[in-house]
């Protein structure tokens, strides 16, 4: 019998899920894209992931599974080519977005100790890293989870000082004017920016997974979804603003990868860079460890669903097969793809598996007792931020824009090879 968990512990699932190593990994890239404008465009990324919560909230409580967006997906759409296919893409953005956690935490790491050099050092650290949290989830999940509850309040301990002393140290600073609208790019350009950068909400789903486990989940799970969702696009706001208004452009630029750790040194010097290059190394951790675990309960998922070769639902040691299959893939992408690439391929996975479970939430919108706008609304949006991003980063990223298209292809090519032998034996 499992225990029930309450709203805060839900809220803290949808919490660390989004402010893993999201913010830490994406806030430099999201500063080069929109400038000024950074603000923005996690407003921006921020609205579109409050209007897919509303689905998720239906969603989960009228089928509350363990299997989270497998479920509604294959609710909505039977199990077919087309709902194994974005299932697959589920897991393989799950891997991306290891990837990414991966990369932040090879980033941070070498300013706190250098080994060799700092490309060096990038590869050895996102690989230790990788292997580290994959012998925790192969050790235990009760391990996974201590780890996970006691990262969530670190974090957000030291998040929550830095905006409080970098609001502060606004006061008079000269940099406040690169927040002026004047330092804003084009609007289309903010668009980009919030899309890129969306893989730093996509956490949010984390929740549908807990969802059978909630207590009075008619009034628990929207209050979840809802509130972790508004808390963390006002906390990315602030983050974004505070950085903006203390460090020159110039700076930000050269800082990208670990520009929080950087921010905090106009205000706390270098013990002030070496506690978020802290914060960034927990975070970012617990991240990886949390989405390993997530990771190989989607292939178990999809494979229990026979959308994927039953072997997958068979273990290796005393975990999922597909534990040690994410581990794999995600040391390989993370060493081969820069950031930037990364997180346009997961933003790219994200609101394109946000668009289809907005959809499901539209179809099923009787059984869910849900309004059929705002679904529609989530679904059409998701698919113009799709179609923007992938545009604007055609001219400034193609790598990360074939790598995406191509991961695509690749989840709905394995799935009718499957289905197809399937039906051959």
């Amino acid at each position: 019998m499992n225990k029930k968990i309450g709203l805060k512990e839900a809220m803290s699932i949808g919490i660390g899920g989004m402010v893993g190593g999201g913010i830490f990994a994406v806030l430099g890239l999201a500063v080069s894209l929109a400038q000024g404008g950074t603000p923005i465009a996690f407003l921006f990324a921020g609205i579109l992931a409050l209007i897919t919560s509303y689905s998720y909230v239906k969603l989960s409580v009228a089928y509350p599974d363990r299997g989270g967006t497998v479920k509604f997906v294959n609710q909505g759409f039977g199990k077919t080519i087309f709902s194994g296919g974005i299932n697959n893409l589920l897991w393989m953005s799950y891997i991306i977005m290891l990837s990414l956690y991966a990369s932040a935490f090879g980033s941070y790491a070498p300013n706190l100790f250098l080994i060799i050099d700092k490309s060096t050092d990038f590869h050895i650290y996102t690989s230790l890293i990788i292997v580290l949290a994959t012998t925790i989830n192969y050790y235990s999940i009760k391990v996974v989870g201590l780890i996970e509850s006691y990262a969530v309040v670190i974090k957000l301990v030291i998040l929550l000082s830095f905006i409080a002393i970098g609001i502060y140290g606004l006061f008079g600073n000269p940099n406040l004017s690169q927040l002026s609208v004047a330092n804003w790019e084009a609007p289309l350009k903010l668009l980009t920016g919030g899309m890129v950068i969306f893989v730093a909400y996509e956490g949010f789903e984390l929740i549908a997974n807990a969802a059978p486990d909630i207590k009075n989940p008619e009034k628990n799970i929207p209050r979840a979804y809802y509130y972790s969702v508004v808390f963390v696009i006002l906390l990315y706001i602030i983050i974004a603003v505070v950085t903006v208004g203390s460090l020159p452009f110039n700076d930000i630029a050269s800082a990208e990868d670990y520009v929080l750790a950087e921010a905090a040194k106009p205000m706390l010097g270098k013990i002030g860079f070496t506690i978020i290059t802290i914060a960034a190394l927990i975070s970012t951790f617990s991240a990886i460890n949390a989405s390993l675990y997530g990771g190989s309960r989607v292939s178990y998922e999809i494979a229990e669903d026979d959308e994927l070769p039953h072997h997958l639902t068979s273990k290796l040691w005393n975990q999922p097969i597909g534990l040690m299959i994410t581990a794999v893939a995600t040391l390989i992408i993370a060493n081969l793809l820069k950031l930037e690439s990364i997180s346009t391929a997961g933003s790219v996975g994200f609101l394109l598996i946000f668009a289809i479970v907005n959809y499901a939430g539209f179809k099923l919108n009787k059984e869910i007792k849900g309004n059929k706008l705002i679904p529609l609304a989530g679904f059409l949006l998701c698919l113009m931020a799709l179609v923007i991003l992938i545009s604007q980063q055609m001219t400034t990223n193609k790598t990360g824009v074939i790598i995406a298209i191509s991961l695509v292809g690749i989840c709905f090519i394995i799935e009718w090879l499957y289905k197809k032998a399937k039906s051959n034996s």
